[in-house]
């Protein structure tokens, strides 16, 4: 059966297929280098190195070497349904990115932010004529406010991020290093 990876290169993710030994082969190469770049970001080289989010079952999960490693359940923009189009959609965004930086000091208790808008996304947003819109998290709580009191994770209430518990969070920012890829489906 073929096998689909996909890879980060300069400015844009490429999928690649393989088949049989190749794709074996491509992983144990691939695996190494995502060990040495977790390392070198400063995440812990035992954590994740590619974060999947389902929107529908409303899940993220932390991936190493293929195998999930970690599960959270998760909350999204207002709008969940659809692509990100423009700033204030509430919507959360699909595609390939990575996490670019980190946010210690978040309203959200701690952030990593995702490289949304990608090239396609600001084509996309320029066409259309509006403003992409930006600053997508994948965070924990609002700070001095618990998970009931946003209805978390049973209502979507951000504005198109990607929220977790704080305690979640915690244990997603050691695991999950600058330049990680992140693949997030509908």
């Amino acid at each position: 059966m073929p096998m689909w990876y996909c890879l980060r290169g300069l400015s844009n993710f490429a999928c690649l297929r393989f088949r049989g030994v190749g794709a074996l082969l491509l992983l144990a190469v691939l695996s190494t280098a995502a060990t040495d770049a977790v390392a070198s970001n400063g995440g812990d080289p035992a954590g994740a190195d590619m974060v999947v989010i389902y929107k529908q079952e409303r899940m993220l999960h932390l991936l190493r070497a293929g195998e999930r490693i970690r599960s959270y359940r998760i909350a999204l923009g207002r709008e969940p349904r659809g692509h990100k189009v423009r700033e204030g959609d509430s919507r959360t965004p699909e595609g390939a990115y990575i996490i670019d930086w980190r946010n210690p000091d978040s309203r959200f208790h701690l952030s990593l932010h995702i490289s949304y808008p990608g090239r396609r996304d600001l084509l996309r947003a320029a066409w259309l004529g509006v403003t992409p819109g930006g600053q997508i998290m994948i965070h924990g709580l609002p700070n001095g406010r618990d998970a009931d009191a946003v209805g978390h994770p049973a209502r979507d209430w951000t504005d198109g991020c990607i929220a977790v518990t704080n305690r979640e969070i915690e244990e997603i920012w050691q695991l999950v290093a600058d330049e990680t890829p992140v693949y997030i489906f509908p």
